[in-house]
């Protein structure tokens, strides 16, 4: 069975917008793929239902076996221990230092002290920031805080990165260095599912393309480049 498994599913949203409409998608152990589309395509939508901060309207969404549309939320832990994220805008919590930031999400799960600062600074070397652990985000550049944000959604080891437009903010050159880190961890044995509207990325990076128009599927390419 894949990793992730979209079955017919359907989003409407209150004010009767239909984002995703009959929707169908399987991603393997592995797979690195980009999700593309113009705005108001359906690309954010349909990565909110894979860590089920959205439910869909109709349709299943599996992710490790477990269906997470019928997750009561007392569960939803329960799936976003598998899952990271990394969003656009970092979501840093600016009176924390670096090493608390990353160190927060481990904290929940009631680890001894020992372990969680070994597997934060661990998380911290991965993206290259071991030397600013004691740093406040407000002292970091934009792909620095990106960085951390990374390291964040890793720490726990989680068998699924989800990135949404993760290098949205920044400029080509830094959005190359975030995608080094971003493929290496998909190479390390993390799947990875990126919405982007990076073209240069998504051409430069030849991975699986799964591109999204008006809520529909129309293509799913295995390597390709951006196309409208």
């Amino acid at each position: 069975m894949n990793l992730i498994e979209v079955n017919n599913v359907y989003k409407q949203y209150k004010n009767g917008i239909t984002a995703l409409s009959d929707i169908n998608l399987s991603i393997a152990k592995g797979d690195f793929v980009f999700i593309i589309g113009q705005t108001a395509s359906g690309k954010s939508t349909l990565i909110k239902l894979l860590y089920r901060q959205e439910k869909p309207t109709k349709g299943e969404v599996y992710v490790g076996g477990i269906n997470v549309a019928k997750l009561r939320n007392s569960k939803v832990y329960k799936i976003r221990r598998k899952i990271g994220v990394v969003y656009q805008d970092y979501k840093l919590l600016p009176n924390m230092t670096v090493f608390e930031n990353v160190a927060f999400a481990l904290e929940i799960f009631g680890l001894k002290r020992s372990e969680i600062r070994e597997r934060t600074m661990q998380a911290l070397e991965v993206v290259g920031l071991k030397d600013k652990f004691r740093s406040m985000p407000d002292k970091l550049s934009g792909g620095e805080q990106q960085r951390v944000s990374i390291a964040r959604a890793i720490v726990n080891n989680p068998r699924i990165l989800i990135c949404d437009e993760p290098t949205g903010n920044l400029d080509p050159k830094t959005s190359l260095e975030i995608m080094e880190i971003i493929d290496k961890i998909n190479k390390d044995g993390t799947t990875v599912i990126m919405a982007t509207h990076d073209k240069d990325i998504v051409n430069k990076y030849q991975k699986r393309v799964v591109t999204l128009e008006k809520g529909i599927l129309v293509k799913d390419t295995p390597k390709g480049g951006y196309t409208k």
